[in-house]
């Protein structure tokens, strides 16, 4: 067993308070996890790792050689990109988060594609709408829909996705379509958990025409909704059911929208857009693998790129 397997073992075991996380990050069983870390205990003949059937904890000599380690493994791991830059040769496993829907509809095809033209990058994708913490869960970079809320990582947008306000033809031919968004309180509305304020739809007037235009105009709607899900794929599903009026972003919707599923409603005003940005851990050298995944991207969403027009 490599040492620093063992150390990097230690390091992932510590992050995430589990062997079976830090088997799953590294990519290795968790029996192989614990082997890692019990080699490096005998190695060096101390115990680094209280466990018990409950939880785990690092001893006192433990602690201060996980604290020494990861910053040596760090500068190792620095050493390392500066080298491969130098090469010119993306290689190694990329680690990379994404939403789910983003991820299938708009992501996979790109992804496929990086994929045949760097044969020696490994992927490794997990597709979640849960917000992971990409240094303490070991992940390379994540792509994400809507502003970066942390400020530790360095944010590149690719490009805009609008959201868009949809209804099937059989239930706007029920119940009428809204002709403001004030009219959307007496619809019945599919609530998407996924926004950060799902009850309450914005809308500014000239969004489009000038995205510099900030506040003003704004419009804020309250609404409600007797179905509510944590998936636009699925709130759009509702809306092609006729259960309602739904908001999904663009990239979701363009399908059922380009074969009349649903039809796009309160075009003017609309909702601001939300950015798709890729986001990696600052680093005194990026490593040229992810460097060259957020090129790739960069170039394949352009800034112009809009998904329902």
């Amino acid at each position: 067993m490599d040492r620093l397997d063992c150390d990097r073992m230690l390091v992932a075991v510590l992050d995430t308070g589990s062997f079976a996380e830090a088997a799953r990050r590294l990519g290795v069983s968790p029996g192989q996890a614990s082997k890692l870390v019990s080699k490096l205990e005998s190695d060096l003949g101390v115990q680094l790792i209280k466990r018990t059937t409950r939880a785990l904890s690092p001893t006192e000599v433990g602690q201060a050689y996980y604290e020494r380690v990861k910053l040596l493994l760090d500068e190792f791991d620095t050493l390392d990109a500066s080298v491969r830059n130098a090469s010119g040769a993306p290689a190694g496993r990329l680690r990379l988060t994404a939403p789910m829907s983003f991820g299938r509809i708009q992501l996979m095809p790109l992804l496929l594609a990086f994929a045949d033209a760097f044969p020696d990058i490994q992927l490794d994708v997990n597709f979640s709408d849960r917000v992971v913490n990409l240094v303490d869960e070991g992940f390379d970079m994540a792509v994400r829909v809507g502003k970066p809320t942390d400020s530790r990582l360095i944010a590149r947008k690719l490009c805009d996705a609008h959201v868009v306000v949809v209804a099937a033809p059989a239930y706007l031919d029920k119940h009428g379509e809204p002709a403001t968004p004030e009219d959307l309180a007496r619809h019945e509305c599919i609530v998407d958990d996924n926004f950060r304020d799902p009850l309450n739809w914005r809308f500014q007037a000239g969004a489009r025409r000038d995205p510099t235009s900030g506040g003003a105009g704004a419009i804020t709607v309250a609404i409600s909704g007797r179905l509510r899900f944590s998936n636009g794929e699925a709130c759009l599903a509702a809306a092609e059911a006729g259960f309602g009026i739904a908001r999904v972003p663009s990239f979701i919707a363009e399908a059922s929208l380009r074969e009349g599923r649903v039809r796009q409603l309160l075009t003017e005003p609309e909702e601001p857009p939300l950015g798709i940005f890729a986001l990696y851990p600052p680093a005194k050298h990026l490593a040229l693998k992810v460097r060259t995944l957020v090129d790739f991207l960069a170039n394949s969403f352009r800034p112009e790129r809009d998904w329902n027009r």
